[in-house]
C-alpha cells in the first residue's frame, strides 16, 4: 500500500482510543477496509453536485402539526390533589442526595 489513505500506525492509534485489539494480520485487514472506504469519499468528491437541492432526510418527512392553540393549562391545585404526596406547593419526592450544610 504505498499510496495508503490511512496508515497502519493511525489503524492502531484508533483502536487503542477504541480499546480494541487487533493482531498484525487484522490491522493490516483493517487498514485495507478504511483506505478502501476513504478512497471512496475521495471519489464523492469528484461529483458536480452544484444543482443538487440540499436535503435534510431521504424521504419526505411530512409530520402533521397539531394547531396551536391556547388551551387551558392543568390547575396546580388539581396536579398536586392527584399527586402522592404534595409538600410546600410541589411534588414531595424521596431524598435522592445528601446535602451537608
Amino acid at each position: 500500500m504505498a499510496d495508503a489513505k490511512i496508515t497502519l500506525e493511525q489503524v492502531l492509534h484508533v483502536a487503542k482510543l477504541a480499546r480494541l485489539s487487533l493482531s498484525d494480520d487484522e490491522a493490516r485487514q483493517m487498514q485495507a477496509q478504511l483506505d478502501a472506504i476513504l478512497e471512496y469519499m475521495e471519489g464523492l468528491d469528484e461529483l458536480d453536485v452544484s444543482d443538487v437541492p440540499p436535503t435534510f432526510h431521504s424521504i419526505p418527512m411530512d409530520a402533521p402539526l397539531r394547531q396551536d392553540v391556547v388551551e387551558r393549562c392543568s390547575d396546580r391545585a388539581e396536579t398536586l390533589a392527584e399527586a402522592p404526596q404534595s409538600e410546600s406547593g410541589g411534588f414531595a419526592v424521596p431524598l435522592v442526595l445528601e446535602v451537608d450544610s
